[in-house]
């Protein structure tokens, strides 16, 4: 595993954004771990995310694109950070927009803030994380709605491989199957387990004997083909 998923990993448990215990979803299901992206609130926090975005976005799509898309509310600091991250990391501009929940009518009219999409853009979307796929179902029209522009793919921090909202595969796997664009993220469950399993983070052990037991059975109830 990659030395920036593992470092992302502790900064997620360190930030408090992934615990571990007993957590009910929007879903209804029982999980046994959660992540909450909303408590990355300091400025420190919100520079290492960026850093961690941009390193996986360069890893899954290159550097050959030109704007990050975040998806109102949660993904406008995302896209931020990230391309500000990506400008120092590899030295190349990437524009960040976002979309408004209500158009503005006045001043900077339109639905958008940040750059506007033209034609023959090429753009990456950024999110948090993605359990069944309403969020993409939402943004897509609005960025092609823009132009005749690429949409290269979503990338998310955590892919929580549960099954989707339409079977037995992941969010993520049904949205390159829906959409034909690759959904990517900073890191996986399995990654997550494997690198915290037994081994002290911060300075305890956030998944023991107990807790992997308790995701095992998750996953053998909702786990992703």
């Amino acid at each position: 595993m990659e030395a920036y998923k593992q470092e992302f990993i502790d900064f997620m448990v360190e930030s408090d954004v992934l615990r571990f215990g007993e957590f009910t979803l929007k879903s209804g299901r029982k999980s046994p771990f959660f992540m909450n992206a909303g408590l990355y609130v300091t400025g420190s926090q919100l520079r290492k995310l960026g850093e961690y975005y941009a390193k996986a976005i360069h890893d899954n799509y290159g550097d050959d694109f030109d704007i990050l898309f975040g998806p109102a509310y949660k993904g406008i600091p995302l896209g931020v950070a990230t391309a500000i991250a990506f400008s120092e990391l590899y030295g190349k501009d990437i524009k960040y927009c976002s979309n408004r929940k209500e158009a503005k009518d006045h001043g900077d009219a339109g639905i958008l803030l940040g750059s506007p999409i033209k034609d023959g853009d090429k753009i990456v979307i950024i999110e948090d994380v993605t359990t069944s796929g309403k969020s993409i179902e939402e943004t897509f029209p609005i960025v092609k709605a823009q132009g005749d522009v690429e949409i290269l793919g979503l990338i998310v921090s955590l892919n929580r491989m549960e099954k989707g909202k339409e079977g037995d595969k992941s969010a993520l796997d049904e949205i390159q199957e829906k959409y034909g664009f690759k959904a990517a993220a900073i890191v996986n469950m399995e990654e997550v387990v494997e690198h915290l399993y037994n081994k002290e983070c911060g300075g305890r052990v956030v998944i023991d004997d107990t807790i992997k037991a308790a995701i095992d059975s998750y996953y053998e109830q909702y786990g992703a083909k």
